[in-house]
C-alpha cells in the first residue's frame, strides 16, 4: 500500500519524475494507492480529471483525515467516517465560536466535509486560539504556515489510515507513507515504512520520528516516492532496457494503436519484449504537454519520457533529419547545422540517459537504437558504468570521411567509443564504424553483423488469405511496377520518375503497357528536410503524366499516404515488378515482403534492387541490381525487368525466396540481446578482426575492436 499526500508529494517533482512514477505504478498492479490529502473529495476528483500524470487511487483519505472514500465507486465509507467524526460539533458552531478571531479567515471557496479550514499566518497561531478549539471538543492541524484546520477530536490522516488498515487487514510492513506537510506527521507515527520528501516543510523534517523505517529522501516529490518503492523492493528495476525515440504503439483517436505490419523496428522489438523472462522495459519519448492514458497491462512494459514539442522539433525535426540523416545517406551538401537545435539534441540525449539509468537494475543490459541516441552511451557510462550498453544501427553507417563532416563528429565519435557493443546489418557498415573508431583512446566496442529478416510466416499467411479474395490481373493489361517507401531523397523517387520518362521516350512500345505505382507516405508534420524532394517529385509526376497520359492510361499513380499492411500486401500481389532504387538504405524490408508475398502465392515477379540496399548483400545477383547514381543503369535495369519472360520470372522469385534466410524478428532480437550481454566480458584487443558475412548465423557472430 502506497499512502501519499498530493500537493508537493505525488504532484511534486518534474514531469519526467511524475511520469516515471506513474509508469512504475501502472506496471505494479499489486501496489494499492491511497491518497492522504487535505483536499476535499470534490477537489481530488477535479485533479483526477485534469492531471493525467496522477495515478488512480483505490482509496482516498480526504479533508485532513475526516473523510474516507472508496475511489473505485467514488463513495464515502460512512461507517469509518462516523468513527472519525464522532464528537464533531458541526461547521456552523465551529465558525460561530471562532468568529472572535478576526485574523482567522475561513476558506469560503474550498469544499470541505467534517472539518473547518481557515487561512492563518504563523504569528497568529496563539494559545488563546488553541484553547478555543479545545473548548469545542475539537482537534486542530496547522500546515504549510498558512492552513489551519479544525477537526473532529480524533481525526487526522494517521487515524484514518489506521482504521482503514484494520478494516482491510493491511499489515504495517506492507504500507509505505509519503508526505511533505506537517499534517502528514500522524502518518509517520504509525510505525510503517515512510518517506519524507526533500521539499517537505522544515517542521515535518524536524518532527518526523527518528526511526529506521522513516527515510529522509534527498529527492523531491514523485522522485522521492519512487526511491521509497525501490528501497523496499516494491519496484523492480529491469534487467534489459530498450532505448528508442519512438514507442512501440501510438496514441491516436482515443486509443493505443500498434503497427499493422509484423515487420520493422517497432514490431520487432515489441515481439521480443513479450518474453516476460527477459525482464525488459521500453524507454521512449512522448511528445506533448498532456501524456496519454496508461498503456494496457497486456502489452510490453513501456516507460515514456515526456518531451515538450519545441524541444522535440529541435532534436528530431532539425538535428536528426537535417544534420545527421544527410551524413548517414552520404548527402553532404544537404547537411544543415544550427547550434540551438544541437543543444536540443544534447538535452534530449541527456534526458534519455537519465531516464534509462533510472529504469536499469545493477549490471543491466541497455539496447539503444539508431543515430537518434548517439550521445547516450557516454552520458550513461559516466553515470552507470555497471551497465552493458549496445547500439544497433538500422540505417547505413557512412564512411569515416563522411562522418567527420558532421559538425559535432568528434563529440559523437567519443560517445560511440564508450559502447560495449555496436551492431549493423552489413559488413560494409560495420567496417566503416570500426575504421571511424580506430585510434580512439578507450578500448572500442565489440562489433556484430546481424542482418534483420521479416516475419515470413506472418506475411505468407496474410498473402495467401488476401490472394484468395483478390482477382488475378488480366494478362493483357499493363504491367504494374510498384515502389513502397516513405518520402525521402535517399529513396531516389525523382530519379525513378526520370528513368521511367526516359524509358517511355526510348521505347515507344512500352507506352500504355506499363503503370508505375508509388506508395509514398509523408514524414510527420514539422519535418521540412524533404520539402524540396516532395516538390520535385510532384512536379516530375505531373510532367510525365501530362506528357504521356491518354484517355485510358497514365504512367504514374502516386499514393502519398500510409496504408495498412494488408493493403500493402494487396499491392504486392498486384505488382509484376518491385522497384527499389535507394541511394543508401538499411536492410529494406519491403523487398523481402514482396518476394515472400509472390512466392507464397506462386506468382511470378521481378525485384529490381539498388546495390546500396542492405538486402542486396544477401540476395546478390539473384535480384536485378541497379545503381541509381547512374541514370542509364536505372533505365536499362527497368527495361530488363519489364521484358523478362514469365517462366524466368517464376524462377527468379523462387531463387530470391531461397536466399531469404535471415532470422525472423523475434529470434533476431534475442540474438542481439545475447550478443550485447556477452560483450560485458573484458576486452583485450583494440582492433576488429572483421565479420565475414557467412558468420552471421553462427553462435558467436561478434568480434571486438
Amino acid at each position: 500500500m502506497l499512502v501519499a499526500d498530493l500537493d508537493d508529494t505525488l504532484l511534486g517533482g518534474s514531469p519526467h519524475d511524475r511520469q516515471q512514477l506513474l509508469d512504475v505504478l501502472n506496471r505494479e498492479p499489486d501496489i494499492t494507492i491511497v491518497f492522504a490529502t487535505g483536499r476535499s473529495l470534490t477537489s481530488v476528483q477535479s485533479l483526477l480529471r485534469e492531471d493525467s500524470l496522477l495515478p488512480r487511487p483505490r482509496w482516498i483519505i480526504a479533508d485532513v483525515g475526516s473523510s474516507v472514500v472508496d475511489a473505485e465507486r467514488m463513495a464515502h465509507d460512512h461507517a469509518l467516517e462516523a468513527r472519525l467524526r464522532a464528537g464533531w460539533p458541526g461547521a456552523a458552531r465551529v465558525r460561530a465560536a471562532l468568529d472572535r478571531f478576526p485574523y482567522l479567515r475561513y476558506q469560503e471557496h474550498v469544499a470541505q466535509e467534517g472539518r473547518c479550514s481557515f487561512y492563518l499566518a504563523p504569528e497568529d497561531l496563539s494559545d488563546e486560539l488553541i484553547r478555543a478549539v479545545g473548548a469545542l471538543g475539537c482537534s486542530w492541524s496547522y500546515a504549510s504556515d498558512q492552513y489551519f484546520d479544525v477537526l473532529p477530536p480524533g481525526a487526522d490522516k494517521g487515524t484514518a489510515l489506521r482504521l482503514l488498515a484494520r478494516t482491510l487487514r493491511w499489515p504495517h510492513q506492507a504500507m509505505l507513507a509519503a508526505g511533505d506537510s506537517l499534517n502528514d506527521l500522524s502518518l509517520f507515527r504509525l510505525g510503517t515504512h515512510a518517506v519524507v520528501v526533500a521539499n517537505a516543510e522544515p517542521a515535518l523534517i524536524k518532527q518526523a520520528p527518528a526511526d529506521a523505517r522513516v527515510h529522509h529522501s534527498a529527492l523531491a516529490g514523485a522522485a522521492a516516492v519512487l526511491e521509497g518503492l525501490e528501497r523496499l523492493g516494491w519496484h523492480t528495476r529491469r534487467s534489459v532496457v530498450i532505448g528508442y525515440h519512438r514507442p512501440p504503439v501510438r496514441w491516436a483517436d482515443g486509443a493505443w494503436q500498434a503497427p499493422s505490419s509484423p515487420n520493422g523496428i517497432l514490431p520487432t522489438l515489441q515481439a521480443a519484449l513479450t518474453d516476460k523472462h527477459l525482464g525488459a522495459v521500453w524507454a521512449a519519448a512522448h511528445i506533448g504537454e498532456v501524456p496519454p492514458p496508461p498503456r494496457p497491462a497486456a502489452g510490453p512494459a513501456l516507460s515514456l519520457l515526456p518531451l515538450p514539442p519545441d524541444r522535440w522539433a529541435g532534436y528530431f525535426h532539425h538535428t536528426c533529419k537535417e544534420t545527421l540523416w544527410p551524413a548517414l545517406m552520404s548527402q553532404l551538401g544537404l547537411i544543415r547545422h544550427q547550434p540551438a537545435h544541437w543543444a536540443d539534441y544534447e538535452a534530449v540525449n541527456a534526458d534519455f540517459a537519465r531516464h534509462i539509468a533510472s529504469l536499469a537494475r545493477q549490471g543491466a543490459t541497455v539496447w539503444l537504437h539508431d543515430y537518434n541516441l548517439w550521445l547516450v552511451p557516454a552520458l550513461l557510462k559516466a553515470d552507470r558504468p555497471d551497465l552493458t550498453i549496445g547500439l544497433f544501427h538500422h540505417t547505413p553507417f557512412p564512411h569515416p570521411d563522411v562522418f567527420q563532416r558532421i559538425p559535432a563528429a568528434d563529440q559523437l565519435r567519443d560517445s560511440l567509443a564508450r559502447l560495449d557493443w555496436a551492431g549493423f546489418h552489413t559488413p560494409d557498415c560495420a567496417d566503416n564504424f570500426r575504421r571511424l573508431l580506430a585510434g580512439t583512446a578507450v578500448p572500442g566496442p565489440h562489433i556484430g553483423v546481424h542482418p534483420l529478416g521479416i516475419d515470413r510466416r506472418a506475411v505468407t499467411h496474410l498473402a495467401r488469405a488476401r490472394a484468395a479474395a483478390l482477382p488475378h490481373r488480366q494478362d493483357d493489361g499493363p504491367q504494374l511496377v510498384l515502389s513502397v517507401e516513405r518520402l525521402d531523397y535517399a529513396k531516389a523517387p525523382v530519379h525513378k520518375i526520370r528513368a521511367l520518362d526516359t524509358l517511355l521516350t526510348t521505347e515507344p512500345a512500352l507506352r500504355q503497357q506499363i503503370r508505375y505505382r508509388l506508395i509514398c507516405p509523408p514524414p510527420e508534420p514539422g519535418i521540412h528536410a524533404y520539402d524540396t524532394t516532395r516538390t520535385a517529385l510532384e512536379n516530375a509526376i505531373a510532367r510525365i503524366n501530362r506528357r504521356w497520359s491518354t484517355k485510358d492510361w497514365k504512367p504514374v499513380e502516386y499514393i502519398p499516404r500510409s496504408l495498412d499492411f494488408p493493403e500493402v500486401v494487396d499491392h504486392y500481389l498486384a505488382a509484376d515488378v518491385f522497384w527499389v532504387a535507394s541511394l543508401a538504405d538499411g536492410m529494406n524490408l519491403t523487398a523481402q515482403e514482396y518476394i515472400t508475398t509472390r512466392h507464397a502465392t506462386r506468382r511470378p515477379g521481378v525485384l529490381v534492387l539498388s546495390r546500396h540496399a542492405g538486402i542486396a548483400q544477401c540476395l546478390g545477383t539473384a535480384a536485378l541490381l541497379t545503381d541509381p547514381l547512374h541514370p542509364h543503369d536505372l533505365v536499362d535495369t527497368l527495361r530488363a525487368a519489364l521484358t523478362m519472360p514469365e517462366i524466368e520470372r517464376a524462377a527468379h522469385v523462387t531463387r530470391l525466396a531461397a536466399l531469404l534466410d535471415n532470422p525472423n524478428p523475434t529470434d533476431w532480437a534475442r540474438t542481439v540481446i545475447s550478443a550485447i550481454r556477452a560483450s560485458a566480458a573484458p576486452r583485450t584487443s583494440t582492433r576488429s578482426r572483421g565479420v565475414p558475412w557467412g558468420q552471421r548465423a553462427s553462435p558467436h557472430p561478434d568480434t571486438n575492436t
